[in-house]
Formats: structure tokens, C-alpha cells, sequence
């Protein structure tokens, strides 16, 4: 779906909540419900002193990429996804942070738990956004659906102080759609029997799955807007975007999406990876980045009650090839050095020499902790690397991420700007 901030806001103001002005909302079980800028909101609410200044997170190196700004960095044109150095060209001044991802983790389960207070159909999408369906809380809690979106967006600001949007519709497409067009701090409802008008304005962009060679694919065609693709015969949609994309883009257009709110899902994997700001052969430097992303995986499978069957390496080279290769162990762990040890004889044995720009471990085949059992081998301690991680989780809650660390972590520091490995003979 095209981004809500190429979308003409202007068309739908009639359908924002504003003072004394409520669409009509029935008939819309379904809400959306985003935070505002997420990331850089966490931040400046931690640091209160950024309020009033442009304040983008992300990889702050030369590689890096924008992974959130807040609204007054975007009157800049900074957004989402952007390379750093485009951003610090764009908004020289403004502040640029590093994620703080536990703390963002640490927020989005408090947010889920207001949704999840208010009905147990919840789907998140991502740590700052999710649907849910009120269907079955309407008469609970005695309540419509505009009701209940804004008692939701006071309780996150009262709770976590951040702000969010909600979109309430009949649908999941309309209700994500209509968050981002009411951003920031906003709502908009979309009563049933107006769908038509507030979707038909719209560019062939906001239509989900529709990206920008797709848009650019159907606008050369003469289909600008989704009243084009609703009045388009699905033949002509066919040979324009294949017959699955034309029936997807033609039923969207005209209304319908039959997509019900899914309760979230069991996690496939769980991992991190590091872009570095320069290339490296160093196999020794490369093992000191795989046991801070082992560390990190591994934190959070245990945060989430999680373990994980398969480890996996991924390395992409300076020429962006890209390769993964995995390893799948007896039983399943969420004990940083098994993930590492196993990390590292993926590195050593089936990865081929080179300069490495990128690389990541992630855990699949996950299961709960409480039911994936451990396999103790014969001779095991009765107490060793588990009973470490558990105690080092314990220093981190209570006296920061940095309170204890591997000790071939705590030297490490990042090469200045345009050293690179001597290449190897």
C-alpha cells in the first residue's frame, strides 16, 4: 500500500473525528490502531528536551537507513527507509539516535495490553500497530466503535505517553488506510455505506499491493485513481497485472475485503543482524559481531518464553550477493553461546572468504520454553550457560542493557570511518 503521506488528506477531512463531529460508525467492528512516529516518539518521551527538535532514528553510520522520524523531521522530507546520509543532507540539524529496541519492545507490549483489555481479537502487524476487531465488546462494554478507539488513544498517551491514530471502518484495508490519512494524533471513521466516497478519490497507490511499478504500470494505462480500477473491466485488469492481482485490485476498489482480524500467530524466527559502516575479512571481527547478535537473539527468545530448533547466518557481500545457511540442533535453545558456537561453525565452514558488509543470526523452528524441553547431554554441569543468561537478564532489567556483557564485548569499538581490513593475500 502506497505511504499515507503521499495520500491527498484534504479530499477526506469529512470522515476525521474532530469536536462535535462523529461519522456514523456503524456497522465498523474493525479499528486500526498505529502509533505516531513510534520509535522517535519513544525517544523524545524519554528525552523531553527533543520536543521541539527534528529527531531521527536509525543507523546512524554512513550505511545506515531512517527507521523512524518524528513529524517535524518529516516538513523535511526525511521518511522511513531512507539512507542516513540522503536524511542528514535533507535535515542537517536534526538529532539522530541509534534504536533502543528493548525499549520499544518494552512499550509496544504495554500498548497490546490496553488492546487486549478492550477485546481478544487482536492482530499486531509490527511492535506499533495492529487491528482489532470490537464486534464483541460493543455490548460489553457499552460502546460504540468511535467510542471505544478513543478511549483506547487516551489510555496509550495516559499509560505510555505516546500518541497514536485509529481508523475505524468495516474492513481491514479501509481501517489501515484511515489511520495513516488522520496522522498524526487523529481519528477517522468511515461509515459502511460511504466507502465508495472515501476510497474512490484516492490514487491507484493507496490500493494494497499496489507499488510503485504497479502504480506507474496502471496510471500509464489511463487508471489514475481507484474509481478507475473499480470502473475497469477485469479482463483489461488482467493484462495489466495478471489475473490474481486484477481480481485482489478490482475487489479492493469496489469495497470488499473479506479478511477477518487473526489473533496474533506463533513467531517463524526470531533474529538481528549489523550492517557494517565498512567491509570486513576479518573472520575475527566477524565472530565478535556474530556473539553480540547471538546475545541479542537470544535475549529476546527468552523475553518472548521462546526457543528455537535452527540456526541460521546470513552474510551479505560487499558486491551485495547474498547467502544464508542454517544448522538445526537436537533440541531447542535460547542460550546465547550454543546459538553462537553453532553461529560461528556455519561462518567457518560454509562461508566462503570476502569483504562482508552485512551480517545477521536468526532462530526458526521456535517453541514455547515451557513445552520445547531441554536435552541435557551426559556429564552436563548442573548449572552453566543458562543459569548465566537468566542472571544477566535479571542485571539488564533492573540496571540497564549495558549492565553486563560478554567480556570479548566490552573493548570492542567501532573502526573509524574509512578504515578497512588489509585484504587478505
Amino acid at each position: 500500500m502506497g505511504r499515507s503521506a503521499d495520500l491527498p488528506r484534504g479530499l477526506l477531512a469529512e470522515f476525521r473525528v474532530g469536536d462535535g463531529a462523529w461519522p456514523d460508525d456503524t456497522g465498523c467492528p474493525i479499528l486500526h490502531v498505529d502509533m505516531d512516529a513510534f520509535y522517535a516518539s519513544v525517544e523524545i518521551r524519554e528525552r523531553p528536551e527533543l520536543r521541539d527538535v527534528p529527531v531521527i532514528v536509525g543507523g546512524v553510520g554512513n550505511r545506515g537507513v531512517v527507521s523512524s522520524a518524528n513529524y517535524l523531521a518529516r516538513t523535511y522530507g526525511v521518511r522511513s527507509a531512507m539512507p542516513t546520509m540522503r536524511a542528514r543532507a535533507l535535515c542537517p540539524k536534526a538529532v539522530f539516535l541509534p534504536p533502543t529496541f528493548g525499549l520499544y519492545q518494552e512499550v509496544s507490549r504495554g500498548v497490546l495490553a490496553v488492546f487486549r483489555d478492550v477485546t481478544p481479537l487482536v492482530e499486531p502487524l509490527s511492535l506499533d500497530e495492529a487491528f482489532l476487531d470490537v464486534s464483541g465488546a460493543l455490548r460489553r462494554l457499552g460502546k460504540s466503535p468511535a467510542q471505544i478507539g478513543a478511549e483506547i488513544r487516551a489510555r496509550v498517551f495516559e499509560q505510555q505517553r505516546i500518541t497514536c491514530s485509529v481508523g475505524v471502518a468495516p474492513t481491514k484495508f479501509v481501517a489501515k488506510l484511515a489511520s495513516g490519512l488522520c496522522k498524526p494524533d487523529g481519528m477517522m471513521v468511515v461509515p459502511k455505506g460511504r466507502v465508495l466516497d472515501f476510497l474512490h478519490p484516492l490514487p491507484v497507490s493507496a490500493l494494497w499491493g499496489v507499488g510503485k511499478r504497479t502504480a506507474e504500470k496502471l496510471v500509464g494505462a489511463g487508471l489514475e485513481t481507484v474509481a478507475d480500477i473499480a470502473a475497469a473491466p477485469v479482463p483489461r485488469l488482467r493484462r495489466l497485472v495478471g489475473n490474481a492481482g486484477a481480481e485482489h485490485l478490482s475487489a479492493l476498489a469496489r469495497g470488499f475485503d473479506g479478511r477477518a482480524v487473526v489473533p496474533e500467530s506463533a513467531e517463524k524466527s526470531v533474529g538481528a543482524e549489523e550492517t557494517f559502516e565498512v567491509d570486513h575479512f576479518d573472520r575475527g571481527i566477524l565472530r565478535v559481531e556474530l556473539l553480540r547478535l547471538s546475545e541479542k537473539t537470544a535475549m529476546a527468545l527468552r523475553g518472548k518464553g521462546l526457543r528455537g530448533r535452527t540456526v541460521s547466518i546470513k552474510v551479505r557481500f560487499a558486491d551485495f550477493s547474498t547467502i544464508t545457511r542454517s544448522r538445526t540442533l537436537t533440541s531447542a535453545t535460547d542460550v546465547t553461546q550454543e546459538i553462537y558456537r553453532i553461529a560461528c561453525q556455519l561462518l567457518d565452514e560454509q562461508v566462503p572468504p570476502g569483504a562482508v558488509r552485512l551480517i545477521g543470526v536468526r532462530m526458526e523452528q521456535l517453541a514455547d520454553a515451557d513445552s520445547s524441553g531441554e536435552q541435557l547431554s551426559f556429564g552436563a554441569p548442573d548449572r552453566g550457560w543458562r543459569e548465566a543468561d537468566t542472571a544477566a537478564d535479571a542485571a539488564r532489567s533492573k540496571f540497564g542493557a549495558a549492565a553486563i556483557r560478554p567480556a570479548s564485548l566490552l573493548n570492542t569499538r567501532p573502526r573509524p570511518v574509512g578504515y578497512h581490513d588489509p585484504k587478505p593475500e
